[in-house]
């Protein structure tokens, strides 16, 4: 069974780092404003605000930040300002037996979902899809706040993973596997295959989406996840959107589930909102879910947090 980490309470310390690319320093303090208003205590990483052309500090630098976060025994949770992109150059620097006895809740998507997977992989740490710094703004919808407050502050033993209303899940396969779930940002995760760090789908129910990528490109980054053996191993997909992915050559994303992930044969369900789109469902890493596409439910089978 995964390690969960403890539950996080309002008054509790969240840690901010920047693991990726940089963010603007107005708007780290802008959105460190909000959590402090909703209660929260805030420690920040040495090189949050720093800048290094398209990273925010060296890899050293960065998983310095990190591994200070979870040595730090008033740190609850973590928090990254933003992904971007860099994310697993941190990964070899990593001390992934410090973090299995020092677990904290950690959340974000995009780049960090390779993080996200690889501290379930080695550390057995329950992570989270959800909320990035830049997320905790007033225009955010109360739906995203409340999908990051199940899954890190309540301790329920079983709930569905359901869109905002009126926006169905769409079961495409019909199928009822149960086990851990994996994956996040299809273009971050298909860039760790062939190294050290790549996702194991292995007995696992897979959950991609994408962003800002043609339909072409999206193909050549399902079809590296195939050649690689991840559909293969993967008991069932959950895809999300594709935001902003434009069609190609007359194809569109639509096209590509139909043509290239339904004759896979495993259960599979799209349209979950997640991630880079405007909802935002939380996605517990290495939690035992149940996908049942015959009655159209995705449920998170255990409490993905501990008193």
């Amino acid at each position: 069974m995964s390690i969960r980490p403890p539950v996080l309470n309002p008054g509790d310390t969240i840690g901010i780092v920047t693991l990726g690319s940089p963010l603007n320093a107005a708007i780290i303090n802008e959105r460190i404003a909000f959590l402090r208003r909703l209660g929260f205590n805030i420690v920040l990483g040495r090189y949050v605000y720093s800048y290094a052309g398209y990273l925010a500090a060296s890899a050293q630098q960065r998983a310095s930040d990190l591994m200070s976060m979870f040595t730090n025994k008033n740190v609850k949770a973590i928090i990254p300002t933003r992904g971007g992109v860099g994310v697993s150059g941190i990964l070899p620097y990593l001390d992934y037996a410090v973090i299995n006895r020092n677990p904290k809740i950690i959340c974000g998507y995009s780049d960090i979902t390779i993080l996200l997977n690889i501290l379930y992989q080695f550390s057995n740490l329950i992570t989270f899809q959800s909320l990035l710094l830049i997320d905790f703004k007033p225009e955010t919808p109360s739906y995203n706040f409340d999908q990051f407050f199940a899954v890190t502050s309540t301790v329920t033993a079983r709930r569905q993973i359901q869109n905002p209303p009126g926006i169905p899940l769409v079961s495409r396969i019909r199928g009822n596997v149960t086990g851990p779930i994996v994956g996040g940002n299809l273009t971050s995760i298909a860039t760790t295959l062939g190294t050290p760090y790549e996702v194991d789908t292995k007995g696992k129910i897979l959950v991609l989406e994408e962003t800002h990528e043609p339909v072409n490109t999206v193909y050549r980054y399902m079809n590296q996840m195939r050649l690689a053996g991840k559909f293969r191993d993967c008991l069932g997909i959950v895809l999300g959107e594709c935001t902003e992915c434009p069609s190609s050559y007359g194809k569109t994303y639509e096209d590509l589930i139909v043509e290239f992930l339904a004759p896979l044969g495993k259960p599979l369900m799209t349209n979950l909102r997640t991630s880079h789109g405007y909802y935002k469902a939380a996605i517990p890493i290495g939690a035992s879910v149940n996908l049942n596409t015959i009655n159209n439910t995705l449920t998170i089978l255990e409490p993905t947090v501990r008193r």
